[in-house]
């Protein structure tokens, strides 16, 4: 008398396909919440190697907070603009070149936000004395805080909403883009494949 076998599965093989499921939703899903979440993880890696190159700059090269975070600033951009376009907002159908004159565009607010506005805190609470006595911060300390702060900000309210909505999709002034592009000579390349 021959059994027909039914194969349960594990729990361990339920879990593993739950976590394929998820790590696919995660990666390809573009939902608010997804991308939101991919964004997040682009934006902390490069926001740390950000301040930490601003934080190297200010305590170790003596630099001003603008010129500190400004460096900073430029290196997480680039990181972070190659991050967005392949894996964050999955740029399909957006040229390259337009999302980079795109990029640079908001990117460049980012900088002045972020310079700016860490200049401008930084010199706001630097003399706090509650903050260097009570609290026992030195001025490098409140300087990395007032980054922090203002990265965060910046990345939510400016970043991630225009990159979003602007950056990483085809608009209106994407033709435009291409013609002032085309003009300086910069054209799309055509990879064959």
């Amino acid at each position: 008398m021959e059994q027909n076998p039914i194969v349960k599965e594990s729990p361990q093989g339920t879990t593993k396909r739950q976590l394929e499921k998820f790590k696919e939703k995660i990666l390809h899903n573009d939902g608010f919440f997804y991308t939101l979440l991919r964004s997040s993880v682009s934006s902390q890696i490069c926001g740390w190697i950000d301040t930490l190159v601003a934080f190297l700059a200010f305590s170790l090269c003596h630099l001003t907070p603008f010129l500190s975070t400004a460096i900073g600033a430029f290196i997480g951009g680039i990181l972070n603009c190659i991050i967005n376009y392949k894996y964050t907002f999955h740029a399909k159908g957006v040229e390259w070149r337009i999302a980079l004159f795109k990029y640079v565009f908001v990117w460049t607010g980012s900088l002045l936000l972020n310079s700016f506005g860490t200049q401008i805190l930084y010199y706001w609470v630097h003399d706090w004395h509650w903050l260097q006595d009570t609290v026992g911060m030195a001025k490098d300390g409140i300087f990395l805080a007032v980054r922090l702060f203002i990265a965060l900000m910046v990345s939510l309210c400016w970043n991630f909403l225009l990159q979003r909505n602007f950056v990483f999709k085809t608009t209106w002034i994407d033709k435009y883009i291409a013609r002032f592009l085309d003009t300086l000579g910069i054209h799309e390349i055509h990879v064959r494949k």
